[in-house]
C-alpha cells in the first residue's frame, strides 16, 4: 500500500475545488500536480496509478496524492468525484496516510464536508479552508476496516463522545451503554481496559475538568458552572471540587490560570 506523508498544523491553501467528471471524452487520463496536493472523494469504480503503484477507486474511498506524483486514471464510463486542490505548508509533524484508503463510516460526514467547500467557495473562502482542513484531519484518521485499530474500541469512543456531548445532563451507565450498542456489563470491561477507569469515574473526572477550567477562565457564577457540568447541587459540587480539585469553588476561582 503506498503511502505518504502530510502536515496538518495550519489549513491548506485551496486552489481549487468542486465536482470533478471524467470518462466521458477519453477513457484515460494521465496528468501531475507539480505544487498541489490532490484530495479526491470518489463515487464510482475505476482503475488508478499513483508513480507506477496501482489502486483500485471504488465508490467511498478516498485518495490523496501529494506534489509532483504521475497518475493515471482508467475509467469505466462518466465518473464522478468530488475534489480539492491545494497547497500544504510543512508545519506540524508529519502524519503517514495511505494514499488510498476507504471511508467507511466516514463516508457521509467526508462527503458533507467537501460539500460545504464547495458550496462556500464562492463567496466564504476562510470557511471553504475550515471545512477542508477538517476533511483532511479526518482522512488522516482513517483505519482500515481489516486491520486492528490502534485507537479505543469503538463502543467506548461512541461512549467517550455521548458523555462528552452531555456532561451537562444526568448521566447513567445504562443509557451510555445503550448508546454505544454494548450492554450495561460489557461497556463497563471494555472501558476499564480502554481507559483504566470506570465510566463513572471519567464521567465525573471530566465535569471536574471542565469546571475548573470554567472556573478559572469564565466570568459565569458558580451556581451557572455548577449546572454546565450536570452538579447542579451546589453542595454536592463543592464537596466534589475540594475533593477531586483540592479547593472550594470560591478558592479555584481565585487561583491565576496558567500562561
Amino acid at each position: 500500500m503506498l503511502e505518504t506523508e502530510i502536515h496538518l498544523g495550519e489549513p491548506p491553501v485551496v486552489e481549487n475545488l468542486g465536482v470533478g467528471v471524467h470518462g466521458v471524452a477519453s477513457g484515460t487520463d494521465v496528468f501531475r500536480l507539480p505544487e498541489l496536493w490532490q484530495l479526491h472523494l470518489y463515487q464510482y469504480d475505476a482503475d488508478l496509478t499513483v508513480d507506477g503503484t496501482a489502486h483500485l477507486i471504488r465508490p467511498g474511498r478516498v485518495s490523496l496524492v501529494p506534489p509532483g506524483a504521475t497518475v493515471r486514471y482508467r475509467y469505466q464510463g462518466r465518473s464522478e468525484h468530488l475534489y480539492a486542490h491545494l497547497r500544504i505548508a510543512p508545519v506540524g509533524p508529519p502524519r503517514t496516510v495511505p494514499v488510498v484508503q476507504d471511508t467507511g463510516p466516514e463516508l457521509s460526514s467526508l462527503s458533507g464536508l467537501l460539500l460545504r467547500a464547495v458550496a462556500a467557495a464562492p463567496g466564504a473562502p476562510e470557511h471553504t479552508r475550515a471545512e477542508i482542513w477538517t476533511a483532511l484531519w479526518r482522512v488522516a484518521h482513517l483505519r482500515p476496516a481489516a486491520t486492528t485499530p490502534s485507537g479505543p474500541h469503538p463502543a467506548v469512543s461512541t461512549a467517550i463522545a455521548h458523555i462528552e456531548g452531555r456532561l451537562a445532563t444526568a448521566l447513567t451507565v445504562p443509557e451510555i451503554a445503550r448508546a454505544a450498542g454494548v450492554s450495561h456489563n460489557h461497556l463497563t470491561r471494555l472501558f476499564r481496559t480502554e481507559t483504566g477507569t470506570t465510566v463513572v469515574a471519567y464521567i465525573r473526572r471530566r465535569r471536574l475538568e471542565r469546571a475548573h477550567h470554567l472556573l478559572r477562565a469564565s466570568t459565569l457564577s458558580i451556581p451557572a458552572v455548577a449546572a454546565s457540568v450536570g452538579i447542579p447541587d451546589l453542595q454536592a459540587f463543592n464537596k466534589a471540587c475540594r475533593r477531586e480539585l483540592g479547593g472550594s469553588p470560591r478558592a479555584l476561582r481565585s487561583t491565576p490560570a496558567p500562561v
